[in-house]
């Protein structure tokens, strides 16, 4: 196995948009008046995607790393409280918290040091890889519910 690749690979997944959408432009050009809204037929807003990615991103992240972490209380802990930002500056606010933990699980993937394969302390037999893998998995499937949220909403780009 090339392990160089495998790394490189993981840290691809993470953000990648060779076979999704670039994460990135997902969450940009929403206008604010449809950031808190929650089309007909959708159960969420643009706002409780992202925040719902950045909290478990993060979670994720954590316990990667650290294993006295403990994790919100499961599903309430890991969505907000309500469809709409809570001020103007929130949504940039949790793009660059989700940003900043992908680049921080891109991190720990490319550090040689890391044991891809070796169990999480603290976990229950968890591995980097496996939470690499969760991280991009997850995000992609909440990503393809925002292209269709921005879409019933009325403001995804057609390309």
């Amino acid at each position: 196995m090339d392990e160089k690749l495998l790394r490189e690979s993981l840290g691809r997944a993470l953000d990648w948009h060779e076979a999704h959408v670039d994460w990135k432009k997902t969450f940009q050009g929403i206008p604010a008046k449809d950031l808190g809204r929650r089309p007909k037929g959708a159960k969420h807003s643009p706002w409780e995607l992202l925040e719902h990615m950045r909290i478990a991103t993060w979670d994720i992240l954590e316990f990667s790393r650290n294993p006295k972490h403990v994790s919100p209380d499961w599903p309430q802990g890991y969505w907000p409280s309500g469809p709409q930002p809570p001020n103007a500056a929130a949504w940039q606010k949790s793009v660059k918290a989700l940003e900043h933990d992908l680049d921080g699980m891109r991190k720990l993937v490319n550090d040689p040091q890391t044991d891809l394969l070796a169990p999480i302390p603290g976990g229950s037999g968890q591995t980097i890889l496996r939470e690499a893998l969760l991280i991009a998995d997850h995000n992609a499937y909440h990503l393809g519910q925002l292209v269709l949220v921005r879409r019933l909403l009325g403001c995804w780009p057609e390309r």
